[in-house]
């Protein structure tokens, strides 16, 4: 599919508005979270669509009360989890769709254009002094490498654990890798309608894999790991090198005993927050409880789990522009976490850490990135 062949065209008159998609499905278990901050049709999946096909059949005008519904939405993808109908794997690339639409007709919400406007400036949506080469000085790794690890803004610039963690842990089992001048990867732009300026960064990441000789990437961010493996296709790229989450290569150096558990006792009882971006978007959830399995841990489900989970509230742009519902929303996932007695919440993606981080009045004694814990057990 390119860019911006419209998936609102093929599948937006499939919607029937039966309702499945506000609910867990036989469980009947809230599922939407924007939805249930704002009791109100616009704010479901059903509602968003209502709204698409309105706009295009000239049913509705264009007009700024159309701009809240539209884009306090986490994109979450719990709707397409939840609907029956023959559109449900393209729900939230309608919703894209009509960002990008919106955006055009009526241009980003501020803190939507602020991000697109740092990201062009500084390469990461942050403000951020760009420092990627130096960590490649820092630590002495090399220009070239088979392997390419992908830092992620949020990782390199807020939740700096995170990356010193994950480069912990690639020197600890020997891997020959190196960092890339990387821009964003182009996740905050494609998320909030402005998906021009992406192609940029895609070009300009794809030429640094291309000049470091890379045969992989990995990255610690749910977020960069969707965009680079499915969006970089949709923006026209053929990426002819394998991408992976960092849980997927740590829990293969668990498993090969390349990585060994030094931690003697248990470092707590735990449980795990599945990314919505590793998660539903991508498939991938298996590695992280197999590590859990390994890691000197007391490991716990909380519920709703897998594909079912509950959003963390930060992602789709909504951290930035609609904080009372990234924070509400993040306030339940941790109840979910003390409801099992959790004393460590645990993720696989830096922007979920930060943002039930900053949401935590002490549900949970820690909220960590997977990496860390296996950084601290090995």
């Amino acid at each position: 599919m390119s860019p911006y062949e419209s998936v609102i065209a093929d599948w937006l008159h499939r919607c029937n508005r039966c309702g499945t998609c506000k609910y867990i499905f036989r469980d009947y278990g809230p599922s939407c979270p924007s939805g249930e901050q704002y009791r109100f049709e616009s704010y479901f999946a059903s509602g968003r669509i209502s709204i698409a096909r309105a706009l295009t059949t000239g049913e509705i005008d264009w007009q700024e009360s159309l701009l809240k519904p539209t884009f306090a939405c986490t994109e979450c993808g719990a709707c397409q989890i939840q609907c029956m109908a023959p559109h449900r794997e393209h729900i939230v690339e309608m919703i894209e769709e009509l960002r990008s639409l919106v955006v055009d007709k009526l241009g980003p919400l501020p803190p939507h254009r602020a991000i697109a406007e740092s990201i062009s400036r500084k390469h990461n949506p942050y403000e951020a002094t760009h420092h990627n080469r130096e960590i490649v000085q820092q630590l002495n790794l090399p220009d070239k490498a088979d392997t390419v690890l992908f830092l992620g803004c949020t990782s390199n610039y807020k939740e700096t654990s995170v990356r010193d963690a994950t480069l912990s842990v690639l020197k600890k089992a020997g891997i020959n890798f190196t960092v890339v001048d990387e821009y964003c990867c182009g996740s905050p732009l494609l998320r909030t309608g402005q998906r021009a300026f992406a192609r940029q960064a895609a070009e300009h990441n794809l030429e640094a894999f291309e000049k470091a000789g890379a045969e992989r990437v990995i990255t610690s961010c749910a977020g960069c790991y969707r965009t680079l493996s499915k969006d970089y296709k949709k923006l026209g790229f053929d990426l002819d090198i394998d991408l992976l989450h960092s849980v997927q290569l740590v829990n293969e150096l668990l498993t090969e005993k390349k990585l060994k558990v030094t931690q003697q006792g248990s470092i707590g009882r735990v449980t795990y927050h599945d990314p919505c971006h590793l998660g539903r978007h991508m498939g991938v959830y298996e590695e992280p409880r197999q590590m859990l399995g390994v890691l000197p841990v007391e490991f716990v489900e909380m519920h709703p789990n897998e594909k079912n989970a509950w959003c963390c509230g930060a992602g789709g742009g909504v951290k930035s522009s609609f904080p009372e519902l990234a924070q509400a929303t993040a306030a339940i996932r941790l109840g979910h976490a003390r409801a099992v007695n959790a004393d460590i919440l645990v993720s696989a993606c830096p922007f979920c850490k930060r943002n039930l981080s900053d949401a935590n009045q002490g549900q949970v004694a820690k909220v960590l990135d997977i990496v860390e814990l296996v950084d601290l057990a090995t």
